[in-house]
């Protein structure tokens, strides 16, 4: 039997993170649910563990720091990434995540496929997956152009794919992971599950332009495209970290 462990990283998302948590459990019971609080100045902890998550701190700042501390504190066989903000989460969203990825022996990754609505206008929302991320996919990687979204924030991953790759902190992290995994182990191992429309907080215009450079500078890149300005700081390998642990630390 398959072990899932649960990751969800959170900043400020009291309003919504408990019920985050009590779906990813009523889609896997057995789930090791685990959400990294990203420095929080709300009751973000308080509210997932009162949902029964186990909360742990984040070793860095950002959001590939934030996974990267819960798949190092964590064990299972696969490791699903849930966002903490969603407004309408559903069980069938991990429990569909974890079925297709082990339903499968040749994929290594499972992304959620979804339509985001902006306010009351369904389909638009996903402005940088749109405007940005797909577009540069299409052009650098051409194997990938299918993917619906591949900036979801929900994913499913073998522990044997994600523990060999690096983590970008920030925004970029979730394309790096894509475009590592896949470049590791080839496109086909890159699946795709179609789930219900996926609502959260949309962010304002001045807040979507720095993520979209972060994520166009990792597509850049792993494109080895130079650009100018600072190349993304990457948290290491877990296998090769772990090697230099003491045994008594290791995950």
């Amino acid at each position: 039997m398959t072990t899932v462990s649960i990751v969800i990283p959170a900043r400020d998302e009291a309003e919504t993170v408990a019920e985050v948590v009590r779906n990813a459990f009523a889609g896997v019971p057995n789930a090791d649910v685990v959400v990294v609080d990203d420095g929080s100045s709300d009751a973000t902890a308080a509210e997932a563990e009162r949902a029964g998550a186990r909360v742990i701190p984040s070793l860095g700042r950002g959001k590939g720091a934030a996974l990267w501390t819960g798949v190092r504190d964590t064990a299972s066989d696969a490791v699903v990434f849930l966002d903490a903000d969603v407004t309408n989460p559903r069980p069938e969203t991990a429990a569909s995540l974890v079925q297709a990825l082990t339903a499968d022996p040749s994929l290594m990754m499972v992304r959620a496929a979804y339509q985001r609505p902006l306010g009351d206008q369904p389909g638009e929302g996903g402005r940088v997956t749109e405007l940005t991320a797909r577009p540069a996919l299409a052009l650098l990687f051409p194997t990938l152009a299918h993917l619906r979204q591949p900036l979801a924030g929900e994913v499913a991953i073998r522990r044997e794919a994600i523990e060999k790759v690096g983590f970008v902190d920030g925004y970029g992290v979730d394309v790096g992971l894509l475009l590592d995994v896949a470049a590791r182990y080839g496109a086909d191992a890159v699946g795709e599950v179609s789930i219900a429309s996926r609502a959260h907080r949309n962010r304002p215009m001045h807040q979507l332009k720095p993520m979209a450079v972060e994520v166009l500078r990792v597509i850049l890149n792993r494109a080895g495209v130079p650009t100018s300005g600072p190349t993304p700081h990457e948290r290491p390998a877990l296998v090769s970290e772990r090697s230099f642990m003491p045994r008594d630390q290791r995950g």
